[in-house]
């Protein structure tokens, strides 16, 4: 039963290709943008963000980094 798709919570199968396109290489660091992970959990990004930050404590310290100017303008002409 080795089915290559991880559950989100509450919602239904999401195909892992779906989640490892929206995997980004910034910083020498694997991430994903507030933009996909909504996109994944089927909700909009100011509702992301304004739940992490409520519970802010319940990430590790890296969990969440601002782009430079620089790096989102090079992420929006490569999107």
């Amino acid at each position: 039963m080795g089915g290559k798709r991880k559950q989100a919570a509450g919602h239904g199968m999401i195909p892992i290709e779906r989640i490892t396109r929206a995997i980004l290489l910034i910083r020498g660091q694997k991430v994903m943008l507030d933009e996909a992970l909504a996109a994944l959990y089927e909700v909009e990004v100011k509702v992301l963000n304004q739940a992490v930050k409520r519970s802010a404590d319940r990430f590790p310290a890296d969990f969440m980094f601002q782009l430079t100017a620089e790096e989102a303008a090079r992420l929006r002409s490569k999107l």
